[in-house]
C-alpha cells in the first residue's frame, strides 16, 4: 500500500493481484527496506529480480535488478 500525506485511505502498488511477474505483481517477496528518501525496495524471490517505488510513483514499481523470472505470469 502507498499512503499519500493527510489520504484516508491507501492505494495497492503491488500484491493482492495474484502470483505473477507484472509490475503490480509480487510472488514470494522475502524483504523489504526503505532509504533516507522514502523510495521503497522489495526482493521479490520467485521472480528474481529488486523492485523499487520511489516517492512519486503512483499504481507500479519498477525493476532495479534481475527480472529474469521463473514466477507464474
Amino acid at each position: 500500500m502507498k499512503w499519500n500525506k493527510d489520504a484516508t485511505e491507501g492505494i495497492v502498488v503491488a500484491g493482492g493481484q495474484g502470483q505473477g511477474n507484472a509490475l503490480t505483481q509480487l510472488y514470494y517477496p522475502q524483504g523489504i527496506v526503505v532509504d533516507t528518501l522514502g523510495t521503497l525496495y522489495v526482493a521479490d524471490s520467485w521472480n528474481h529480480r529488486v523492485m523499487r517505488w520511489t516517492q512519486g510513483d503512483q499504481k507500479q514499481g519498477s525493476v532495479i535488478l534481475g527480472g529474469n523470472n521463473s514466477g507464474a505470469g
